[in-house]
């Protein structure tokens, strides 16, 4: 594997395991407080654009962890718009344990 193959995975693995945390915290906690719409809708932007770009180019590595990265920062934007109590009902749905 090259030194740019080695920079790539690490970038795409540090920007994906980036969002979990977040999402993990919203689910667990069961609120959304102090998020910003308008920074996730540019990050979902982002991702959306890259996604495309990627595929355009057939670019694999460029696809799958800007993919991922949209699913996980379109989660965390759905959880900031919707109401409080669905906040709840969802995070309930997917950790019934907390």
């Amino acid at each position: 594997m090259e030194i740019v193959d080695v920079v790539g995975v690490v970038g795409a693995t540090a920007s994906v395991a980036s969002f979990a945390p977040q999402a993990w915290k919203i689910i667990r906690e069961r609120r959304t407080q102090g998020l910003s719409v308008v920074m996730y809708l540019l990050t979902c932007l982002a991702f959306a654009a890259w996604t495309s770009f990627g595929i355009l180019r057939g670019e694999w590595a460029l696809i799958v962890p800007n993919t991922i990265c949209l699913l996980l920062a379109g989660f965390i934007l759905w959880m900031i718009v919707l109401p409080q109590r669905k906040v709840e009902d969802v995070s309930k749905t997917l950790d019934p344990s907390s």
